[in-house]
């Protein structure tokens, strides 16, 4: 082997395990060690070692009688702390959940477990995904790997919702994990952990046993360090699922075919909108690179208008927050979860609350009942409800034109842990890039592009037509097999 197990994709471990190079026990433990040595990052909440090392050995076991299950089989992967998973604690980062023990299995986990997947954890997030920092949930903050060199000694967020997913495979504690998507939640935390995040098609993914946030933007994706990995779990966890009547019957195509195509005479839109005021100019350097590159590998690049994508942002934090209010009112204190102390049911759904549920949570809460509250429907809800609808058909009208667009996937590198807490609205911004893509239900990609002068990945974002991820990863490939900047992040002092 030419690197240690951590440092492995998940294509070159799927390789060793073929080869016998490596067992999947060994894989496991490794990884379970690198968890270990890694705490400081705050990236699980619930580590599974003695669950993953049963799945290892009988991953090595079917291996020995010639029965492997796939290129999963014996994959050590790390889930969010959203998705459900059968006798083991899911708590979405919620005091009101910090307890609870799901009975069922969420339908993408039970898929990965089918495929011969490992369990390693369920990682840190954002309380109930509502956050661009991992820092509102009840178990602290997610801290990213990487370093500002201008300021070594000051925690990175690892961004959000799915920081602890992102977090955890930029470091190599896992070779691969879940998280969600509802405005970027994917895609924005790859960026800022220079690695590879995909947020598939609304529908792609069963959304069955994912505790729900906003259930009309809520998407399954992956994490990964290459766009082949990306591939590779997107084969196992798409598809139709009866539980879930969101779920496209759309076939599902071996996602892995578009790798290694090239982009000669596909016609690449650039949207004039996302030369946004609030993007820093390195990002914008980066985007310009990443332009070179794909016109330099025969892409046409066709400059292109989205004229509703500055009402994207406000039309999101009208919607997301009036969904989250009507998904969160199952929790009352009576059936699961945290029941406080009371002396009648109104105290009780009060107290419980209160106590349950972290200050963004509620602040979103408060937002989508209003929005939702009567007098107030119209003109908010609605009108918001109209704005997507717009923006739906804006990207509509572009891909009768173009192939797929590139953009910056964030206005901003990572910032301090805790340097936007004072200030929500500077915290929503973060999302800016990517709520366009989520209000239209696309996919969308954010891949490592470069570096800057501090040390940071800078990240762009790809979008393709509904259902057309294999663009998606085509694309993205002919991207990274030009990136010659190394995303393994600084050695870090373990603890």
């Amino acid at each position: 082997m030419t690197t240690t197990p951590c440092h492995m994709t998940m294509a070159e471990a799927a390789d060793a395990l073929a080869d016998k190079a490596l067992s999947a026990y060994e894989l496991t433990q490794a990884h379970i060690k690198a968890i270990g040595q890694h705490k400081d990052l705050n990236a699980f909440i619930t580590t599974t070692a003695e669950h993953a090392l049963k799945q290892a050995q009988a991953s090595d076991e079917r291996r020995k009688r010639g029965e492997s299950l796939g290129v999963l089989d014996g994959l050590p992967l790390a889930i969010k702390d959203l998705f459900c998973t059968s006798n083991t604690r899911t708590t979405a980062a919620s005091k009101i959940l910090a307890n609870w023990t799901p009975p069922y299995e969420s339908t993408v986990t039970a898929r990965l477990w089918q495929n011969g997947a490992v369990m390693l954890g369920k990682t840190n997030m954002d309380e109930f995904a509502m956050g661009s920092a991992s820092n509102t949930g009840h178990f602290g903050s997610v801290i990213n790997p990487w370093v500002d060199t201008s300021s070594p000694n000051t925690p990175l967020t690892a961004g959000g919702s799915s920081g602890g997913s992102a977090a955890a495979v930029a470091a190599r504690l896992a070779l691969g994990a879940l998280g969600s998507d509802t405005g970027g939640s994917i895609r924005q935390p790859a960026a800022l952990c220079g690695i590879v995040g995909v947020k598939p098609t609304y529908g792609r993914c069963s959304r069955y046993g994912m505790i729900a946030f906003s259930s009309s933007l809520d998407q399954a994706g992956t994490f990964t360090r290459s766009v082949k990995d990306a591939g590779l779990i997107l084969n196992a966890i798409c598809g139709f699922d009866k539980n879930d009547t969101t779920t496209s019957k759309q076939n599902v195509p071996d996602f892995t075919q578009a790798i290694g195509k090239n982009v000669k005479g596909l016609r690449v839109g650039i949207p004039k909108e996302y030369h946004h005021d609030n993007v820093q100019p390195s990002i914008l350097a980066a985007w310009q690179q990443a332009q070179d590159m794909l016109k330099d590998n025969g892409a046409q690049l066709v400059p292109v208008s989205l004229p509703h994508t500055i009402y994207a942002l406000p039309a999101y934090y009208i919607i997301a927050p009036a969904e989250a209010s009507s998904n969160l009112a199952r929790y009352d204190g009576i059936r699961y979860g945290l029941r406080a102390k009371a002396n009648d049911l109104d105290e009780l759904y009060h107290q419980t609350r209160s106590q349950g549920f972290g200050e963004e949570v509620k602040r979103r809460l408060l937002i989508g009942t209003y929005v939702l509250s009567a007098g107030y429907y119209d003109a908010y809800y609605l009108k918001a409800t109209k704005v997507r609808a717009k923006v739906k058909e804006d990207f509509d009208h572009v891909f009768n034109k173009v192939d797929a667009l590139l953009t910056p996937t964030t206005p901003n590198t990572a910032f301090p842990v805790h340097q936007q807490d004072s200030d929500p609205i500077t915290m929503y911004v973060n999302d800016l890039l990517t709520v366009p893509a989520s209000l239209a239900g696309l996919p969308s990609l954010s891949l490592p592009i470069c570096r800057n002068e501090r040390g940071l990945p800078l990240g762009v974002h790809l979008i393709a037509p509904s259902f057309d991820e294999t663009t998606l990863l085509r694309v993205a490939h002919v991207l990274e097999s030009n990136i010659e900047d190394d995303f393994t992040p600084p050695a870090r002092t373990n603890t």
